[in-house]
């Protein structure tokens, strides 16, 4: 063997070896990096029923003033040192730019932390959280807040979609965009044999998980109550209440009392007021910055953003947006579904969300352990930023590392992101 073989035998031989000792699928983003974007803290109101609840009469930007001033002060961080908030939200008028900046100077945010509003439809609040996340992770800021909200309560109905041109309307898949959610649903359901006994039964786990999981006070530690006036429906008067918990969780739900609920979308449907998301009002927050800035500042690190994904799909098909959006980002990861300890993902409708989870082949006891939309609601700008909170939590109770949160969009879209616990 000559020099300049054995030399470059010696190389690849280092090479190898090399790469052998890189650590890859779940150890590699269970490793800790001065670039790493954490979270510092993530938390959000309690979510309410649309029109009914804690918070009918509390509007969107009172709502995320109390989760900017809680995550001041539960952070304790330095209101000047934030650079940028981004909110997701979905029925206010341009997203609620305006207000949404006042809301943040109200809070003790200074004049020179900037704020963007998002409109990604139901997945607005995690697309807030990426675009923080994604902005310190290419150095445009060094800190920065990811949050939603919303107020179906006073923004929910038919003007929340406008008119279509007729343009739009002359193309059939543009026009299958502005096809009521529920609509679509219902014919999902119908056509992957979705039946309604099988969403009856995963809308009563969710609501079970949910009342089992408020009756030990796990979702606790993630919410900040909430002092609000509340119009009294009955008598007309105005009292101060504080509201502590979510308030759409219905004790006691059964199979046998969801099969009572008369279908809303179609005569002999599957799709009911019991196993749909519900219409609520909430806000959530999250900080976030690199690593090595919060080992500076002193900031309690709570888990680290790794990656997202989003996707397009069949307007008609929005419910599978999970399906095509989580795969996604497990790869852009580098990992395997068998990596991953945790599912948070979002119950639009039983009947998406059963067909995901099984089409994934996901392990049931691991999505959404202690319920979903279904059962405490799912306030469409909020629900992205909620999530993180939620599976964080849920990570750190039970020891376990890494989660994905994800969601299926209006007019046919997916997003997922991973998530892995300090």
């Amino acid at each position: 063997m000559s020099k300049a073989q054995a030399r470059l035998s010696q190389v690849q031989s280092h090479l190898a070896s090399s790469e052998a000792d890189i650590p890859r699928g779940r150890e590699n983003i269970l490793r800790k990096s001065p670039d790493d974007v954490v979270v510092t803290c993530a938390l959000r109101t309690p979510i309410t029923r649309g029109g009914k609840g804690g918070f009918k009469d509390t509007a969107a930007p009172d709502l995320l003033v109390h989760a900017f001033k809680s995550l001041l002060s539960r952070s304790a961080i330095d209101p000047n040192l934030v650079e940028d908030i981004a909110v997701g939200n979905v029925l206010a008028p341009g997203a609620g730019a305006t207000e949404f900046r006042a809301a943040a100077l109200v809070a003790g945010f200074p004049e020179t932390t900037a704020l963007k509003s998002i409109n990604r439809q139901c997945s607005s609040g995690l697309q807030a959280c990426v675009d923080i996340a994604n902005a310190i992770r290419y150095g445009m800021i060094d800190i920065g807040v990811g949050a939603g909200v919303e107020s179906m309560s006073s923004q929910y109905g038919p003007g929340a979609v406008s008119d279509f041109s007729d343009l739009l309307e002359n193309h059939q898949e543009a026009k299958n965009c502005k096809v009521p959610m529920g609509v679509l649903s219902e014919q999902m359901a119908s056509d992957r044999e979705i039946t309604r006994e099988v969403q009856d039964a995963f809308a009563a786990r969710s609501h079970q998980r949910a009342e089992a999981a408020q009756k030990a006070g796990k979702f606790d530690e993630e919410i900040v109550p909430m002092k609000v006036k509340w119009v009294d429906p009955k008598t007309d008067e105005e009292k101060e209440i504080t509201v502590e918990k979510d308030d759409g969780v219905r004790p006691g739900m059964t199979v046998e009392g969801l099969a009572k609920i008369k279908p809303a979308f179609k005569k002999e449907g599957s799709i009911h007021a019991g196993n749909a998301s519900q219409v609520s009002d909430g806000a959530a927050a999250v900080l976030l910055m690199k690593r090595s800035t919060a080992e500076r500042l002193g900031q309690k690190i709570v888990g680290k953003f790794v990656t997202s994904s989003v996707v397009g799909v069949k307007p008609l098909l929005m419910g599978i947006g999970p399906w095509k959006a989580i795969p996604v980002a497990l790869e852009k990861a580098g990992i395997s579904k068998e990596e991953v300890d945790l599912w948070e993902i979002n119950e639009a409708f039983a009947s998406q969300c059963v067909w995901c989870v099984k089409e994934l082949e996901l392990d049931d006891s691991k999505v959404n352990p202690n319920g979903g939309a279904i059962a405490f609601g799912h306030p469409l700008g909020c629900t992205g930023a909620r999530q993180v909170s939620t599976l964080f939590n849920e990570l750190g109770r039970t020891g376990k590392k890494v989660g994905v949160t994800s969601m299926c969009v209006g007019t046919g879209m997916g997003m997922a992101a991973v998530w892995v616990k300090e």
